[in-house]
């Protein structure tokens, strides 16, 4: 919903600043809990990195999702289905579950592995996979095993931390260690560990700053359950704004915020408004910033508000690897074909700590991570994502956070301009084209299907999201900044609270999500962790409005 700002003052109970579905999600249980809640997003449809769009060519329309491709914990008694319970919306979202016996492909170049629901599978056909690697690898995953069970634990927050010494000495010793490390220690061949890295791409970090606890935690997250939500990215952001409006609160598209109001070290409220147009102070004692770390230290608030070495911290702190992304309309049914409902991951060599070392140096990569999706496949019923008997595909690779790969002085967070530029266009282009060839391992005959193509470069993510960097991870999650050493969700500013990617539930669709409900429980000061997991609803679900057929996810989020 996009509101004109009033000349009137406003006051609300709690005002979070950004519509990623950690902010969300905090709005929602802030509403469901009686606050008056209002969510303020620049952007000109809600949802963050959840958020579609839609493209028409030709009389055929197209839906691309930017930021959900496959999420965990979705099934009977995942964290996602619970917080979405927990608001009443449970019955309202739906989840496809991939294909059972092999939700990710890994493609190296002398081997494809299909990576099956459940650790007794996966375990059964690495065995089979890599004979000589048999005691190895039996090590390497009992480890990895009891840590991302430990793990698992901790964020249900079924363990406390202060039990680890004596309930979980694997986790204590291996969590937050590399995991080359361990793969190292117990003889495990570089080929084995490429495959237990193959979907590493869904964290971006180079696997010798790879804690154990983030590659663990990775597969378990989906040998649980790899899911896609029925009718797109976008519906779960959509039922998430409906139950925020039907509980009393408020979101607002085309609102940025330009400052948090900070007087005494206290939280008085925000300035919000488009550059060009007047600004308008509104009032709340509770701000949740939903929007990139950085900026919110640096910018929203101001470094003159925080500590010197909290500002310290903040700097120091590296973002995550930055994505590319082709997004590819294609005019034949690849369901109709048999392509299983799997994701692929093609790596060009089994030395993944190259690809990042060419990264680390501005460069892309010579042997690059290709990760190949079609949404077509994960909700074939659905009658946005493409037109009938045509294919949605998205293919992605990881790429340098350096701006002059693009030929970008600035980020457009910083008024920097680039879409026209004839160069930016260039190496975007080559780029897009490397990407194509690459994925016709998989689609042989992909190039001649294209009907519709774009891409996305880090400078897009940076000018929709103003994430720093233009990275969709946050801050990076590796040995040095995962877990107790992220920031949030309380701060020493009283009244201003963190949720999102940055915090210490970490990136990905369940991070955010556990990071909103975490961020609600701190700002109302209970534990809403254990409740909802238990099956408590805290929304009514009778001031939910009415299912209908028409509903639409998209215009929902404006």
């Amino acid at each position: 919903m996009k509101a004109p700002l009033q000349n009137q003052r406003e006051q609300w109970d709690a005002i979070v600043i950004g519509s990623g579905l950690g902010g969300l999600c905090t709005a929602a249980y802030l509403s469901a809990a009686g606050k008056r809640t209002l969510v303020l997003e620049a952007h000109y449809v809600a949802g963050g990195n959840s958020q579609v769009f839609r493209r028409k060519h030709r009389g055929q329309e197209y839906e691309f999702d930017v930021g959900i491709h496959y999420i965990g914990e979705c099934g009977r008694d995942g964290l996602i289905t619970a917080a979405l319970n927990g608001l009443g919306l449970a019955e309202r979202i739906v989840f496809r579950p991939l294909d059972s016996d092999g939700y990710s492909t890994l493609h190296f170049p002398d081997l494809s592995f299909r990576v099956p629901f459940g650790w007794d599978r996966y375990r059964a056909r690495l065995h089979e996979s890599f004979p000589r690697d048999h005691d190895a690898l039996e090590s390497v995953l009992d480890i990895m095993q009891d840590v991302a069970a430990t793990g698992h634990r901790l964020r249900r927050e079924e363990l406390d931390m202060t039990d680890l010494a004596t309930d979980a000495p694997s986790f204590l010793h291996w969590g937050l260690r590399p995991v080359t490390e361990l793969f190292a220690e117990k003889g495990l061949s570089s080929q084995a560990a490429a495959v237990l890295l193959g979907e590493q791409g869904c964290y971006a970090v180079r696997p010798s700053n790879t804690p154990v606890v983030m590659a663990a935690g990775l597969s378990d997250h989906f040998l649980r359950g790899a899911y896609y939500p029925s009718g797109g990215g976008q519906v779960i952001a959509g039922r998430l704004i409906e139950a925020i409006r039907a509980y009393g609160g408020e979101v607002r598209t085309q609102t940025p915020v330009r400052r948090i109001r900070i007087e005494q070290g206290r939280v008085q409220g925000v300035v919000a408004g488009k550059k060009n147009r007047a600004a308008q102070e509104i009032d709340a004692p509770i701000v949740v910033s939903n929007a990139d770390l950085k900026r919110t230290f640096q910018e929203l608030v101001g470094e003159e508000h925080w500590a010197p070495e909290t500002i310290e911290r903040v700097r120091s702190l590296e973002m995550a690897v930055p994505l590319f992304c082709v997004y590819l309309g294609l005019d034949v049914d690849l369901k109709a074909r048999g392509m299983p409902n799997s994701n692929h991951f093609i790596w060009g060599d089994y030395d993944i700590e190259g690809v990042y070392d060419e990264l680390d140096a501005g460069q892309l990569a010579s042997k690059a991570m290709c990760y190949v999706t079609a949404a077509s496949l994960k909700d074939p019923e659905s009658h946005h994502l493409a037109p009938e008997g045509f294919t949605n595909l998205q293919i992605m690779t990881l790429v340098p956070r350096e701006y002059d790969v693009w030929s970008v002085e600035r980020g457009p967070a910083e008024g920097g301009r680039y879409h026209r530029d004839p160069e930016y266009r260039k190496r975007k282009a080559e780029l897009v084209e490397q990407l194509i060839d690459a994925s016709q391992q998989i689609i042989p005959d992909l190039r001649e299907h294209i009907v519709w193509k774009e891409a996305a470069t880090p400078v897009s993510q940076e000018r929709f999201t103003r994430s720093t960097g233009g990275t969709s991870y946050g801050i990076e999650m590796s040995c040095s900044q995962a877990g107790p050493m992220r920031v949030g969700p309380s701060t020493e500013i009283d009244g201003l609270f963190l949720c999102g990617a940055s915090t210490p539930s970490g990136p990905g669709i369940a991070g955010v999500v556990r990071s909103g409900v975490a961020t609600a429980g701190a700002v109302l000061g209970t534990d809403l962790i254990r409740p909802i997991l238990a099956g408590k609803v805290f929304g009514d679900r009778d001031q939910l409005p009415e299912l209908r057929d028409d509903w639409d996810a998209w215009r929902e989020s404006h």
